[in-house]
């Protein structure tokens, strides 16, 4: 289990509510070429991602900051408004090759420039702060955990005063496995602002810790202080239901799951928990029928590999095959955008390919990177079992 959900940025809300604030160009702060400027593409939704009147402001958003950065490529307000939207879109669409490096080339030029300037003006100081958060939040989703702390304590320096950040901090200290740590910063987070990102950090710190009730009071707690239909929202009560189903309370998961489809209709991750759901019960073609309504919304490789489960299980080998061979496909397009994916790459051949020294020579990467992840330890272990066995 990952902290990496815990990501909410409430970015359509925030992005929305600065629309007509005032450009924060400066003389000082020339961060783009004065030719014309090329802007990352915003993908189209599936339509069963669109969301009426969200899809339409995620257009006008981009559509809006694309017209000011082509008519000025230094509005550094702009570039941090169109990553946000960015980094929003990867967590909906699931296209990660895509978006995390948009958001970076949006965020590189505003944190190079400003890292120069001296005596930053209060509007030059919070953009600042802004690029390095969520450029921190980016490094935590492509798995750059220590760049990702050092991120975080960059920012913190400019602004100690700041939930977002403190939560971008505890989820590289828990994937660090500086737990003792994150549980502090975690403190310092629900002492800035109590809310569904707090409350959803402190559910996982419980969790890990073996406190699963105090897991589940937490993470109820996040999903009352969101907004339904938000997508954070949901993700929280996606988890909330995983904590119910890990604790044996399938009933509860089940209805937190179709909640989730209620005021979030075919979300994938809730299609893809009731397909978990459902090969627990035995119930796999029920199982596959999720699992491909799901991959036909995102191209999330973690559904892939269920599939490619159940076509084993159910005694289709050509096809999980040929399944195995795309998901391959997808891992080497996420490490090409520079998606560190060697934990993920070491259980998929543990689990599916059976390759246990390609599995073992991934574990050992993500081990060099982060040795006290306790869940690194764990499939490290599972992998020596393996080969010790075979």
């Amino acid at each position: 289990m990952r902290l990496l959900f815990f990501l909410f940025s409430a970015v359509l809300f925030w992005t929305a509510c600065q629309n007509n604030q005032p450009s924060t160009t400066t003389a000082a702060a020339q961060i783009g070429s004065e030719n014309a400027i090329t802007l990352p593409t915003l993908l189209d939704r599936a339509e069963a991602l669109r969301m009426g009147e969200e899809w339409d402001l995620v257009q006008n958003i981009y559509g809006q900051q694309s017209a000011v950065l082509r008519n000025n490529p230094n509005d550094a307000e702009a570039r941090v408004k169109l990553a946000e939207l960015f980094m929003q879109e990867a967590r909906v669409t699931g296209e990660h090759p895509h978006y995390y490096p948009a958001a970076m080339q949006m965020l590189e030029p505003v944190i190079a420039q400003m890292s120069t300037l001296n005596n930053l003006n209060p509007m030059e100081k919070d953009l600042y702060f802004r690029a390095l958060s969520h450029k921190a939040s980016v490094q935590l989703s492509l798995h750059a955990f220590d760049q990702a702390r050092q991120t975080a304590e960059a920012a913190i320096a400019i602004n100690p005063y700041n939930a977002y950040i403190y939560g971008c901090l505890v989820d590289a200290q828990v994937e660090l496995g500086q737990y003792d740590q994150a549980v502090q910063t975690c403190d310092k987070m629900v002492s800035i602002r109590p809310d569904l990102r707090s409350y959803a950090r402190v559910s996982y710190l419980r969790e890990i810790h073996g406190d699963m009730n105090g897991a589940i009071e937490a993470m109820d707690m996040a999903v009352k202080a969101g907004y339904p239909g938000y997508e954070q929202t949901e993700w929280a009560r996606l988890k909330l239901g995983e904590l119910y189903q890990k604790t044996g309370k399938w009933k509860e998961a089940e209805m937190q799951y179709q909640i989730c489809l209620q005021n979030r209709p075919d979300y994938p991750f809730a299609l893809a928990a009731l397909a978990d759901l459902a090969v627990a019960k035995g119930k796999n073609a029920e199982a596959e029928a999720l699992l491909k309504k799901a991959i036909a919304i995102i191209p999330e490789v973690g559904f892939n590999i269920d599939l490619a489960k159940i076509y084993r299980k159910t005694g289709r080998e050509q096809e999980a095959l040929a399944l195995i061979e795309e998901i391959k496909g997808m891992f080497q397009e996420d490490i090409a955008a520079g998606h560190n994916m060697a934990l993920e790459a070491a259980r998929f051949h543990l689990e599916l390919t059976k390759d246990f020294n390609q599995a073992q020579q991934f574990v050992q990467q993500e081990q060099q990177m982060r040795p006290n992840n306790k869940d690194v330890k764990q499939l490290s272990k599972e992998i020596q079992e393996r080969l010790f066995h075979h």
